[in-house]
């Protein structure tokens, strides 16, 4: 199981990404714009540094959603490659058999 805090830390990642998006993706489409003056992509390039850090898609790490877990994180499923086979094991995830040979 992962530090509660760092599960906490990327939840809050998660919920700023949410909230910027829309005013990140406006000011980097004129910073982007090669049309604009420069003076106007520059001063939104100063607006997008200001924005907060963590408010960057970026920063976002992938973790299992049971145990927090930030390594072998399947991205379909959302769970590290433990969980997935303890829940394939007693049968929890649907058309997940547990192979032999």
């Amino acid at each position: 199981m992962a530090k509660k805090s760092m599960i906490e830390r990327e939840l809050k990642r998660a919920k700023l990404v949410k909230q910027h998006a829309s005013k990140r993706a406006a000011l980097k489409a004129v910073v982007e714009d090669q049309a604009r003056p420069m003076e106007d992509r520059f001063k939104a390039s100063l607006k997008l540094a200001a924005l907060p850090r963590n408010s960057s898609a970026t920063r976002l790490h992938n973790r299992c959603q049971l145990t927090g877990r930030p390594h072998a994180y399947y991205r379909k499923l959302k769970l590290s490659r433990i969980m997935l086979r303890d829940l394939a094991q007693f049968g929890q995830i649907p058309g997940m058999v547990k192979s032999s040979w």
